[in-house]
């Protein structure tokens, strides 16, 4: 593997590290690098590049938990988080509710998606629609959310999120997007939605990850090892700083601007496609 081409899965994996958790689309930011520009798919086959995807996944689903240990573990029941009771606190059974709407989709449209949605042109249409939704959010969401913290999420909001969560399947609109405009529309306030984003994040995405790794487990080349893991750690790092970041940033500026970069992106994807 050449230097030049250990750059490319440093560069894919910082895409993927800055944008899996932003509300940007981080699918869509990657086909639009790497078909555009990169082409992987020239020196590792289509099905390796595809399986190079799912690992630097991966690396970022690594990095939220680690962020969010902690709370992970204490769904678990491994820890025991400090002004809290049993009755009082966000439940696993919380979280699998918030999945069950997506995860059956996603099992059922799996193979229609991946021969079908992955291109740029589709990449442009989620950008658009969910930048849309994410304006609405902002503009209609409660002036004053009632659930304020993790622990005031009530199973028919996770329900409500979890519908939500099942435009993400759509290249470009982006899970993150979805899932926190979702919670701000359903009585969330931004961080609090995007805490919930994170760690639905943990199972739907390792679980994805996993199937697709075995789905594609015969692709994997010893050649390709040090692209992968070169991936895999830049994800990881990257991941690690951009979560950290947003949480800071969403509680201040919330969705909109985002909404308004999708759009400009979109445009300008516009622009060199069809024009």
């Amino acid at each position: 593997m050449e230097l030049f081409d250990l750059l490319k899965a440093l560069i894919l994996g910082f895409v993927e590290g800055m944008t899996e958790f932003a509300p940007i689309s981080s699918t869509g930011h990657l086909i639009i690098v790497d078909d555009m520009w990169l082409r992987t798919s020239e020196f590792l086959g289509k099905y390796s590049a595809n399986t190079f995807k799912i690992v630097i996944q991966l690396g970022s689903i690594f990095a939220v938990i680690v962020v969010f240990w902690k709370r992970l573990f204490s769904l678990v029941g491994l820890y025991k988080l400090k002004g809290t009771t049993s009755g009082s606190q966000l439940k696993l059974s919380h979280v699998i509710v918030g999945l069950i709407p997506a995860g059956v989709l996603g099992l059922l449209f799996e193979d229609f998606i991946d021969e079908h949605l992955f291109s740029v042109e589709t990449v442009l249409v989620g950008l658009v629609i969910g930048a849309i939704l994410m304006i609405v959010a902002d503009k209609f969401g409660p002036k004053v959310p009632k659930t304020q913290t993790l622990d005031q999420i009530t199973y028919k909001q996770a329900f409500s999120v979890g519908l939500v969560q099942c435009f993400s399947l759509w290249p470009g609109f982006s899970r993150s997007g979805a899932t926190i405009s979702g919670g701000v529309l359903f009585g969330m306030n931004h961080r609090t939605a995007a805490d919930f984003t994170f760690i639905m994040a943990v199972p739907i995405m390792f679980g994805a990850s996993f199937l697709s790794l075995l789905k594609n487990w015969e692709y994997v080349e010893l050649d390709h090892l040090s692209f992968y893991i070169v991936g895999f750690v830049s994800a990881f790092v990257f991941a690690l700083i951009s979560i950290k970041f947003f949480l800071k940033l969403i509680a201040r500026v919330k969705l909109t601007p985002f909404a308004i970069y999708r759009l400009v992106l979109a445009a300008v994807l516009f622009v060199i496609i069809y024009m």
